[in-house]
């Protein structure tokens, strides 16, 4: 049995940060049912690379789903997914705000059905607010909370992060928020909406920054490879390619100096004595370093500071990180049989669940593969369902 094993969702999002979401509880136990517009279903799936014409970036964020194809402009259409919303226990949706009152599958409407929904809304800014009805994506949300302005480095150009972090942030934000909402209706019947905004996702994410924002006034500036408050906690310089060293307390930055470098004089130098020293001076500490660790090769270091205790670890390119030993054992890459992609790999699971592990029932679904099935639920016949088809109401 998997955690979220009886959980009913209808996932009405597209691109990433719902669909993000909705694979994750389907990842969990929960039964996903995708609806995509009649007219090429999920935007992601044309964007490529593809395989057989199928697109690997819908099929690695949507394992775990059924697919079904819905006109919801139609009564029909908008009828059948009254049915599925009644038996429902969680909607996830991201239309601009709006949207989803004119066609009629707002949480008001579908509260009235089914009191005891969760519906989740992610949108760009939210449901409120003076930018409710402008569209959000994630590289302008990086620019508008100032993630951008505390990228790279000093009086660089502005940088974006290497991922889709607020994206995927928005989709985690909801996973934990629906989480919660579901164990209230648990507790007490009761459903609720949740907003979820992808422009203020990570703003909680900021807390250095908020500590001397707050504090001192102090607005963060690029640190590029360094971190904000720690050092030497960033990247550095060996003979063949760079390291990413973590002394981020005191008896790490001494384990470095006595049993990695074997230069114990740093720890009683006070421009070095404690960690906010370290942080002021890191300029002067990051050329000392680097003048001894780029006379060995990058290896050798590791070795040194793995026997020490002090974290350390490559800078490694995607394709390093995929085959790094230590993903594969813990299966962080995991294989599975796509109809029409065939044999293909995907990203596995962070959570490590001891009794209700996450696994891949299903891969990705093709577009509208499950109509007929997830149709003959709600007693809709070949005949009829032919018919719906015939008028352009399913897929």
């Amino acid at each position: 049995m998997q955690a979220l094993e009886g959980m009913k969702v209808l996932d009405i999002s597209q691109i990433m940060a719902g669909p993000y979401c909705t694979m994750v509880l389907g990842d969990m136990g929960a039964d996903v049912v995708k609806v995509e517009k009649t007219q090429g279903g999920d935007d992601s799936r044309q964007m490529g690379p593809y395989v057989n014409d199928e697109s690997t970036c819908f099929a690695q964020i949507n394992r775990n789903k059924r697919s079904i194809s819905l006109n919801l402009k139609e009564a029909d259409g908008l009828e059948i997914f009254y049915q599925l919303a009644r038996e429902a226990d969680v909607v996830v949706e991201n239309y601009r705000p709006g949207v989803t009152q004119s066609l009629k599958i707002d949480y008001e409407t579908l509260k009235a059905i089914n009191p005891g929904l969760v519906y989740c809304s992610i949108s760009g800014y939210g449901q409120t607010g003076p930018y409710r009805t402008k569209g959000g994506f994630d590289l302008v949300a990086q620019g508008m909370t100032g993630l951008m302005s505390m990228t790279g480095e000093a009086g660089g150009r502005p940088l974006k992060t290497g991922i889709a972090v607020y994206d995927i942030g928005a989709g985690l934000t909801a996973i934990y928020s629906i989480l919660a909402a579901y164990i209230h209706k648990q507790k007490t019947g009761e459903g609720q909406f949740v907003d979820v905004a992808i422009a203020e996702c990570g703003l909680p994410w900021f807390t250095w920054e908020a500590a001397a924002y707050f504090a001192e006034g102090r607005v963060p500036q690029p640190t590029g490879w360094r971190h904000r408050v720690s050092a030497p906690y960033q990247a550095l310089k060996t003979r063949d390619g760079y390291l990413m060293l973590g002394c981020a307390n005191q008896r790490t930055w001494e384990r470095l100096c006595n049993d990695v470098l074997g230069r114990p004089e740093l720890i009683a130098d006070p421009r070095f004595a404690t960690n906010s020293d370290r942080g002021h001076h890191v300029e002067a500490l990051e050329s000392l370093l680097e003048s001894l660790f780029v006379e060995e090769d990058m290896s050798h270091w590791l070795r040194l500071c793995d026997a020490a205790g002090v974290p350390a670890g490559p800078i490694n390119d995607f394709a390093d990180a995929m085959e790094d030993p230590h993903y594969r054992e813990r299966e962080m890459i995991q294989t599975l049989d796509h109809p029409v992609i065939g044999r293909m790999q995907t990203l596995g699971f962070a959570s490590k669940l001891s009794q209700t592990p996450p696994r891949i029932r299903r891969p990705a679904p093709t577009f509208a593969q499950h109509t007929q099935e997830v149709l003959a639920t709600l007693g809709v016949d070949d005949a009829r369902l032919a018919a719906l088809r015939e008028r352009g109401v399913v897929r």
